[in-house]
């Protein structure tokens, strides 16, 4: 297997997309997260672009080990001057350095003819090859330069020491093939090319940045640059996760494997996503909420039977949570059986179908049925309470000023009474939340919210998914609602109630067997 070296510029490119600027701290806390995924090479920031980033640059190359640092420098003296200062303590570094190649660039951005442009390349590559031995070079824009231009300044700086040549798709024009094509023709026509690494670097623009990184690999390239979400300028850059299952999933017919260490990958989308404030799309590949859940019928049936029936991937060994089985209209009656097995509930035909009627009435107005609705439309149908607590009331008073307040009644069904709790916060989530946590029987930590407009206009209903985790386990509650703050509780509440069942579960507590004759077990 040909070995692909991950270059990850999330800390560089990445943070160049509109609005996902990063504090120093935040960068340092993803580049060893990083590290930990496997990576290769961090490329950390733009040293010159501003002390912040000289400084998470600089402390990034101190702290985080066992990885190749890159310090980034348009092919100016200052810029690769800063970007050696910053990245002169890391265990292992290298200097990338890029400058326009193509006639549209020379032309109307930096007005000089290709003699000049071939000086500059020259002269800042031998300034940089004094203090650094591993210099990337990038020919910005190359898939529109042309042959002749390209090989002439790939031949000059690979003689001035260049020992990386990184070829970039910088707009997201090129096509997979031409793409390959144009890589084999630089390491065939290249004088020197046998002496050097060749890396890919692909923008998104076409939606193309995996498959034509993929033509790159098969062309000889060892290096390909990515970032996390693919996050980057415009369209973003070729998606680390995307292109490292896909060199994974089909390694016999690439050839080729990665050192990046799959378990890591969710936790590390996670982070980016909500440092830079970029949600996740739902159906984005390998990370994105959809892309391991089934809702239509006859998967369903498939993945109960074999998972290997729709799934190509085993999501766990990526970090992803487990929940494959997503209720919806589409659902037929063996999921809904086996949804509501996992609460421990057995139900006879006649009560299966009358269920069945309750949900798809449900589903039909609400798209999706989320566990908390799912367990209430089963205890109607055995006349059982399934959940520990329910939230029947809660106000919050809220202001310019001062900390929010906040009220709520809650019901133990385990004894039938409904109790008033009050909790404070800066927000009013926090005071919510600070409320119902005194009604539950355990501790119970908030680690996580989504919050999702599913309309537009006064009436639009929100959509909250809270996550929280007790016992060293996660719990995901899910909850709709007109007032987003009541979506919030009611999410929080769910998630609680699974934390709830789960303890008592594991603890054995079993209820007695209803006189309708449906097995059950109370958790």
């Amino acid at each position: 297997m040909k070995r692909i070296r991950i270059f990850d510029t999330t800390l560089r490119d990445g943070e160049q997309a509109p609005g996902a600027s990063l504090h120093p701290e935040q960068k340092i806390v993803i580049a060893r997260q990083l590290a930990q995924l496997g990576v290769d090479v961090i490329e950390p920031g733009f040293p010159i672009s501003s002390p912040g980033d000289f400084t998470a640059v600089q402390q990034i190359s101190r702290e985080v080990h066992g990885v190749e640092i890159c310090g980034f420098a348009r092919a100016v003296k200052e810029d690769i001057d800063s970007a050696i200062r910053a990245t002169q303590d890391a265990e292992r570094r290298r200097l990338h350095m890029f400058l326009s190649s193509s006639n549209i660039h020379l032309d109307f951005q930096l007005k000089k003819s290709r003699e000049q442009v071939i000086q500059i390349a020259r002269s800042m590559v031998a300034h940089a090859k004094q203090y650094v031995d591993r210099i990337e070079f990038s020919p910005m824009d190359a898939t529109r330069t042309g042959d002749e231009f390209l090989f002439e300044m790939i031949e000059a700086v690979i003689e001035e020491g260049a020992t990386i040549i990184n070829i970039p798709d910088t707009v997201g024009y090129a096509l997979p093939e031409e793409y390959g094509a144009m890589f084999t023709r630089v390491m065939k026509g290249v004088r020197g090319s046998g002496q050097v690494e060749f890396s890919a670097h692909c923008h998104n623009d076409l939606g193309l940045a995996v498959a034509n990184s993929l033509a790159a690999i098969r062309a000889g390239v060892t290096q390909v640059e990515v970032t996390v979400n693919g996050v980057g300028e415009r369209a973003g850059n070729c998606s680390l996760e995307e292109l490292v299952m896909a060199i994974e999933t089909r390694k016999e017919a690439l050839g080729a494997e990665t050192g990046i260490r799959p378990e890591h990958i969710y936790s590390v989308s996670q982070k980016v996503s909500r440092s830079m404030s970029f949600p996740i799309a739902f159906n984005k590949p390998i990370v994105g909420r959809n892309a391991f859940q089934h809702e239509a019928g006859i998967h369903q049936d498939g993945l109960l039977k074999n998972r290997n029936t729709y799934e190509i991937m085993d999501p766990e060994k990526l970090g992803v949570p487990r929940s494959m089985i997503i209720l919806g209209k589409h659902s037929g009656r063996h999921a809904i059986k086996h949804r509501v097995s996992q609460f421990g509930v057995q139900l006879n035909e006649e009560q299966m179908e009358s269920l069945y009627v309750k949900f798809k009435e449900l589903a039909d107005r609400d798209k999706v049925v989320h566990d908390a609705q799912l367990l209430e439309l089963v205890g109607h149908t055995v006349n059982v309470v399934l959940e520990p607590y329910t939230l029947v009331n809660a106000q919050v008073l809220t202001g310019t000023t001062g900390n929010r307040m906040a009220s709520c009644i809650i019901k133990d069904h385990s004894t039938g009474t409904e109790n008033i709790f009050s909790g404070t916060g800066e927000g009013p989530v926090e005071a919510l939340v600070a409320g119902i946590k005194q009604a539950l029987p355990m501790e119970v930590d908030f680690t996580d919210m989504e919050l999702y407009s599913l309309s537009s206009g006064e009436q639009a209903n929100g959509e909250a998914i809270v996550t929280v985790s007790a016992h060293g386990n996660h719990f995901k509650g899910v909850a709709i609602h007109q007032d987003v703050l009541m979506a919030v509780a009611q999410a929080f509440m769910a998630a609680c109630n699974q934390a709830v069942r789960e303890v008592r579960k594991q603890g054995g507590a079993v209820g007695a067997t209803p006189s309708n004759e449906v097995e059950i077990t109370i958790p």
